[in-house]
């Protein structure tokens, strides 16, 4: 059975979860919807008030969690490899504590940037970044170009567990997905957020062989991966938006992006072994990304999240402007933490018009955080999976 990797399985001889991702991928009208969280920021909370059990009593807590919260049995595989919200270095910065700051140290992280982070707490909050690795040329050849060279012993030796999992997934009509830091988010990571603004405009050949260096590393490790698994998704990290909009220009976006994500994608269909099968592409945004839709739409971009609404993201508006898009996240986690009538009157609102749709996976926008109480999330629960089903 293992030809499946390279071809689809029949819908008919696919689990339950699967045929739910294929007909998200149709947007098939009224089919139902395939349930997953976001991402959780309160289980702590929720294990120190005794609604859940602790991680260590639990073989497998993510299997735990989708039989209480009633979510759908995972039919996707995502292979890594390449970053997510920093670049896929190989090796990594070594991470150390660079200055004692009292209450506070001065840390370089595996990303190479320097972090003010609480003393002897690294997660859990928002950090404040001092620092990134690339300020000009030479700190990008001396110590950041060469970390992204695919052809580093033991780099593809990262991703081999994932593509094992992902090869026997595929038997099942999982949907195969390959994550990728995206251009913005990769740039931002190596110069900074504002620095990378100026950087634009005085150093566009920098950046350009940034970019240069990203997709060579991308379209190398993704050609490895292709050898031995077809894919249904190509899916960038991005975070380019705020919640006003683009945090660059549309003339920046398909100067110093555009391009390469053009080029990665052909590449990769090309390459895609079952050549039948449509090759999605994802774009992950915070903010409010209705004025990008349209720019990725350009480069076949057909897939995109998590929509949040504290950003003015209304997936039925958006997804009545665009009914070819799929769409996932668009739940506010702010109806969620108010609880009772708030959360059915958001529901109501978006799930029948999502459903008739099609092409919708429900998240809440951007994780639970730890404002929600469990009640209010098992209300939450209860609700959708009468949409859902």
């Amino acid at each position: 059975m293992q030809e499946n990797r390279y071809s689809l399985v029949d819908y008919k001889n696919m689990s339950v979860s699967a045929k739910k991702i294929r007909d998200f991928y149709a947007i098939t009208p009224d089919a139902p919807i395939y349930q997953k969280e976001f991402g959780f920021y309160v289980l702590d909370r929720w294990i120190e008030e005794g609604f859940l059990k602790p991680r260590d009593q639990v073989a497998d807590y993510d299997a735990y969690l989708r039989e209480i919260f009633l979510y759908d049995e995972p039919a996707i595989n995502e292979i890594y490899g390449l970053g997510w919200c920093e670049a896929g270095f190989f090796p990594k910065f070594d991470e150390k504590v660079m200055e004692d700051r009292g209450d506070y140290e001065l840390v370089q992280d595996f990303a190479g940037r320097s972090v003010l982070c609480f003393k002897g707490r690294r997660n859990g909050f928002m950090p404040e970044y001092v620092d990134h690795p690339v300020k000009d040329w030479d700190t990008w050849e001396r110590n950041v170009k060469w970390r992204m060279n695919p052809n580093t012993p033991g780099r593809m030796n990262t991703t081999k567990e994932e593509i094992e999992k992902a090869i026997i997934g595929a038997e099942k009509g999982n949907s195969v997905v390959q994550c990728c830091v995206g251009g913005y988010m990769y740039l931002r990571s190596l110069i900074g957020p504002e620095e990378l603004l100026y950087m634009f405009y005085d150093e566009p050949e920098l950046i350009h062989d940034c970019m240069k260096t990203w997709f060579e590393l991308a379209d190398a490790v993704i050609a490895e991966h292709q050898r031995v698994v077809a894919f249904d998704e190509l899916f960038f990290g991005e975070d380019i938006c705020y919640n006003n909009g683009a945090l660059i220009s549309p003339e920046m976006m398909k100067e110093f992006l555009l391009p390469y994500y053009q080029q990665l994608y052909n590449n990769m269909k090309t390459r895609n072994i079952d050549h039948a099968r449509p090759l999605h592409l994802q774009i992950d945004t915070d903010g409010y990304c209705g004025d990008v839709i349209a720019i990725y739409k350009e480069i076949g971009c057909d897939y995109m999240s998590p929509f949040e609404v504290a950003s003015f993201c209304d997936v039925v508006k958006i997804g009545r402007q665009h009914p070819d898009l799929r769409m996932s996240g668009g739940i506010d986690k702010r109806m969620i933490t108010q609880g009772g009538d708030a959360i059915k009157r958001h529901l109501d609102y978006i799930m029948p018009a999502m459903r008739k749709r099609g092409g919708f996976i429900p998240t809440c926008d951007h994780g639970v955080p730890e404002e929600v109480s469990f009640e209010n999330y098992m209300l939450y629960r209860r609700l959708m999976n009468e949409y859902c089903k």
